[in-house]
């Protein structure tokens, strides 16, 4: 039987997913710079986003014996590194204190791990409700 992921933890993930998330999309609001930079870093963290979302699913599937293609697996993993590649050489090359690109930078990985563990608690919850067993 699958063990039930605490609420507490449940709701960790969720905090840590909104306030990565909101926090770098204030951030970019508020930000000081062209309508083209605003769009590059908001494209950065949906790219970041899907990519982790489905590294984790990807991962975990083959854990669970689940077939995942070599090509898909790997794109999993190319997108969510050029999603911090990406995040890193905009940053460095911003013209914004160095502050802000720290704002930016915890704020961007705060939200992929929280993307990460809210699709972990996501998949344990429905395996749990089938009483089948966790990875």
């Amino acid at each position: 039987m699958a063990q039930k992921t605490s609420s507490a933890f449940i709701a960790a993930s969720w905090v840590a997913l909104g306030v990565g998330m909101v926090g770098y999309l204030v951030g970019l609001w508020r930000a000081e710079m062209l309508l083209n930079e605003k769009g590059y870093y908001f494209t950065v963290l949906m790219l970041g986003l899907f990519a982790v979302v489905s590294l984790q699913k990807s991962v975990r599937d083959r854990l669970e014996g689940i077939p995942v293609t070599d090509l898909y697996y790997g794109i999993c993993w190319f997108a969510t590194i050029l999603s911090i590649v990406l995040l890193i050489i905009g940053l460095w090359n911003a013209t914004i204190l160095p502050s802000e690109k720290g704002y930016y930078a915890f704020a961007f990985m705060l939200a992929l791990f929280g993307a990460i563990a809210v699709q972990k608690n996501t998949r344990d919850s429905q395996e749990a409700g089938k009483g089948t067993p966790s990875a």
